[in-house]
């Protein structure tokens, strides 16, 4: 296909055959956990693309199946015969939306997600209705749900917004001497609903004497897109994403949304199929933002924070990108502030993009699982690097009755103790003063 990912049958036999069908990534895949279903596990779903390749139709069983797989890549840390699962569930995603009929809701619902959420404009219509008290949005939230649970979901999910978007400039120059000059991507839904977050990023690179280059009519990368197998619309978005860096003149672009990040650096393989594009993606480096810090080393001072934190691995920044130790050191750096583990970690929070919309239930399922890890921690303030996580695992602690839990990012932890604005800019009254 000229604009889609086609890999063919070789590709995926290739990627098949390496699976020994050890159960290594069993107890890692949260679907198992939930169901112990042998075909709700990768394993399982290996068989069942081995089937099609083989030359059975995708049916209706298959695809619930294939549906039901969050894509949190914590089976490829798992795996000892290092399985590509993450590519094999991307191809297998894409052919479920090609030659699988889907029933009329379904489709309905899958054209509004992808027709709205890649697109800034479209969503921050959202801001609106958004600023509904949230009394109110719960009073209409069984009314929606009758409706449409995953419209319900979308609801709930979405954090409250609390005035005008803050705008960033095209350039935020570096503090004092420069020592790098950088991309950063703002993204749509962290740009739209986090842009507390984007501003954050923007100061904390700058006081660490960067540069930062922040491109206008910036979109979504493609990821929203790519994990849900519409590979037509992700490599659109892909190309536009590296034409808009190459004309900001930056060949280092930092990322402050782990799925945003893990496909960025995928951006290469993804567009192998066009040598010229996939040339161009190798010409910029994407890096996470706590990658990036770690690598860049301290400049800034730190100041005290005394606040206790869970820290969250967000799966595509642990499992897809292989950053854990950093976010951790950054953290570790902050005099005052202790860092507190989350028990089963490797578990996906149940956000996964678009999955809690699609899959309301398994979603709210493991939402809750992983609100109930964190509060295990005591914690005073949970850490995490993705916006659907915030979101998910927000969600899941209003349910629980702990709102008085915030979510924060790695980098609004780091922005108020270089800014020396206190534990309270983060927890508390004066919660966001940090973003």
């Amino acid at each position: 296909m000229e604009d889609g990912i086609e890999r063919g049958d070789a590709f995926m036999e290739e990627l098949i055959k390496d699976c020994v069908h050890c159960g290594f990534c069993l107890p890692t895949c949260p679907t198992y956990v939930l169901w112990g279903e042998e075909m709700d596990s990768p394993r399982g779903r290996i068989h069942l693309m081995k089937q099609h390749v083989e030359g059975t139709p995708i049916t209706p069983e298959m695809a619930g199946h294939f549906d039901a797989c969050l894509g949190c890549m914590a089976c490829v840390t798992a795996c000892p015969s290092g399985v590509r699962y993450d590519r094999l569930i991307e191809e297998t995603r894409a052919r479920v939306e090609r030659e699988h009929p889907r029933e009329p809701q379904d489709r309905a619902l899958r054209a509004l997600v992808f027709a709205l959420f890649p697109y800034p404009r479209r969503l921050r219509a959202l801001r609106l209705p958004l600023r509904l008290s949230a009394p109110l949005r719960a009073a209409l939230a069984p009314r929606l749900a009758r409706f449409s649970p995953s419209l319900a979901v979308m609801a709930d999910l979405a954090p409250p917004v609390a005035g005008p978007r803050p705008r960033l400039p095209r350039l935020v120059r570096a503090r004092g001497p420069r020592r790098a000059r950088v991309g950063m991507l703002t993204g749509c839904v962290q740009g739209e609903f986090f842009p507390q977050v984007n501003a954050a990023t923007a100061r904390v690179l700058a006081l660490e004497g960067c540069d930062v280059v922040i491109p206008r009519g910036q979109g979504c990368c493609g990821a929203l897109s790519l994990h849900s197998g519409r590979d037509e619309q992700a490599l659109r978005l892909a190309r536009r994403t590296i034409a808009g860096f190459e004309r900001a003149g930056v060949d280092t672009v930092v990322v402050n949304a782990a799925g945003c990040g893990s496909t960025m650096k995928d951006y290469a393989e993804l567009l192998a199929g066009d040598p010229e594009w996939a040339a161009r993606a190798r010409a910029i480096r994407t890096v996470d933002v706590a990658e990036f810090l770690a690598e860049l080393g301290p400049a800034a001072e730190r100041h005290p924070l005394p606040v206790t934190v869970a820290y969250h691995d967000a799966c595509h920044l642990a499992h897809a990108q292989g950053v854990r130790a950093q976010p951790r050191s950054l953290l570790a750096g902050i005099p005052g502030l202790t860092v507190r583990e989350v028990p089963e970690s490797a578990v996906c929070c149940g956000s996964a993009g678009t999955y809690n919309l699609f899959q309301p239930v398994a979603a709210r399922e493991l939402g809750e699982r992983k609100a109930e890890r964190v509060l295990e921690t005591g914690a005073g303030l949970l850490v995490s690097a993705n916006p659907g996580c915030t979101m998910q695992i927000t969600s899941a602690l209003r349910r629980l009755g702990k709102e008085e839990i915030p979510v924060a990012h790695t980098v609004q932890v780091l922005d108020a103790s270089l800014r020396g604005l206190g534990p309270r800019a983060l927890t508390g009254e004066g919660r966001g003063e940090a973003g």
